[in-house]
């Protein structure tokens, strides 16, 4: 009696550690390389007001204060990366995202000795970001992660009859939070949201009719995207 159940208990001892060394040695199945499809999502670019000069063709110069609307509109973006295993279900993931095209026209003022006196619109396109990604997998198929990184875009500025298009490249720090769910054994749905702040950047814009306008492009933004990937 006692040889059986020394071996019964033998018998668990044998079946857990086996277990334990089994799972030890799968690897976390959020590992590897992976490209994703951002295809629902909702965008806000936030300018911030900035003062500035306007010096004339003659060389009068005057304060200026430059405004403009947020920018919000639909978003989308293309995703790749690559998630390392850190320890158990930790990861350290690198990643760089793109977002085509260009976003809705907002409408922008400048105003010069408290009268308004340019008139345009601006639009954000070329918006790209290269992130770290540290993550924690739930389990085999849940996923939630953080991102920082860096964040860079072009402004494009129009005031037909003021000044023609101006492009200026803006760069500063994205932020991110989000989750994915394996779908099947390679495919998963993902949403996580973003936020960017941009460096104040120095801009100066001719006019048509000579004066020298300088002011600061700075801004703010943030992005909810939802959509598909694809784990290599």
């Amino acid at each position: 009696m006692s040889v059986l159940k020394f071996s019964y208990i033998a018998s668990i001892l044998s079946i857990s550690i086996s277990a334990n060394v089994y799972a030890e040695s799968t690897p976390n199945p959020w590992i590897g390389a992976y490209g994703q499809l951002g295809l629902i999502g909702y965008e806000s670019y936030i300018p911030k007001g900035a003062s500035g000069t306007t010096t004339t063709s003659s060389g009068t110069a005057y304060s200026n204060t430059a405004t403009a609307n947020h920018a919000n509109g639909p978003a989308a973006n293309i995703a790749v990366g690559y998630n390392f295993g850190v320890s158990g279900n930790y990861l350290l993931g690198i990643g760089a995202a793109l977002y085509p095209g260009h976003s809705r026209s907002a409408g922008s003022t400048l105003v010069t000795n408290g009268t308004i006196v340019k008139t345009g619109t601006y639009d954000v396109s070329n918006v790209f970001s290269f992130t770290i990604i540290p993550g924690y997998a739930i389990d085999n198929t849940r996923l939630v992660y953080a991102k920082v990184g860096y964040a860079g875009s072009t402004i494009n500025a129009n005031s037909p009859g003021n000044y023609p298009q101006q492009s200026n490249r803006v760069n500063g720090t994205v932020y991110g939070l989000g989750y994915k769910q394996f779908i099947t054994e390679s495919i998963y749905a993902f949403g996580e949201g973003n936020y960017a702040v941009n460096r104040a950047k120095p801009v100066t814009v001719l006019t048509d009719s000579g004066s020298t306008v300088r002011s600061t492009a700075d801004a703010t933004g943030y992005d909810f995207i939802f959509g598909l990937g694809y784990h290599f």
